[in-house]
């Protein structure tokens, strides 16, 4: 094999990938090193083991998750604003299927720069409240509500969850009414 210069960031390019285009399982250190044209021991310098390379995978599936959350509620509120940020938590999972697998893979907890990035989910999906007449602890149940129906539609959309034939696009127009619904009935 020719010698070849990396980096973490290439390490974990080649990763995702193979996540995106395969599935989360499919990634092994060696296979990772064979889509780099490099042995196994050279990732050893970028990444400490195939647990901290799943990490790095959630933390960019994270990230790429809060920048285009962020992106999608600009300029938008109340209903919009939530219709805005679960289309666009939809679109992430369907372009990045294997990053955002990786985010259920590796615990935040204790782990400063993972909590951080989920935090940063959290606060945009609390900016698309901010048109709602909500109190704080509502905002507080309503953001929860919102993300684990974003994640858990999105979860079993990319594993092929649903399996009756209504469209898909339909239903998820119709989970965001009842979102929009719940978090109006929520209002003081």
């Amino acid at each position: 094999m020719e010698r070849r210069t990396l980096d973490t960031e290439q390490v974990v390019d080649a990763a995702a990938a193979i996540a995106d285009k395969e599935g989360i399982e499919a990634i092994t250190l060696t296979r990772v090193a064979e889509q780099l044209g490099v042995r196994q021991p050279a990732l050893y310098r970028h990444v400490d083991s195939y647990d901290d390379l799943i990490r790095s995978l959630g933390l960019r599936g994270r990230e790429i998750l809060g920048a285009r959350l962020t992106a999608a509620a600009v300029g938008v509120s109340g209903d919009e604003a939530v219709r805005a940020v679960g289309r666009a938590w939809r679109a992430v999972v369907a372009e990045h299927p294997g990053l955002y697998a990786a985010t259920d893979r590796y615990p935040c907890a204790d782990d400063d720069e993972l909590e951080e990035a989920v935090e940063a989910i959290v606060a945009v999906i609390a900016q698309s409240l901010a048109g709602f007449d909500l109190d704080d602890t509502a905002s507080v149940h309503a953001a929860r509500s919102l993300r684990s129906a974003f994640h858990g539609f999105a979860h079993l959309e990319s594993g092929d969850g649903h399996p009756h034939p209504e469209d898909l696009d339909d239903s998820f127009d119709e989970l965001l009414t009842l979102l929009i619904a719940g978090v109006r009935n929520l209002e003081r």
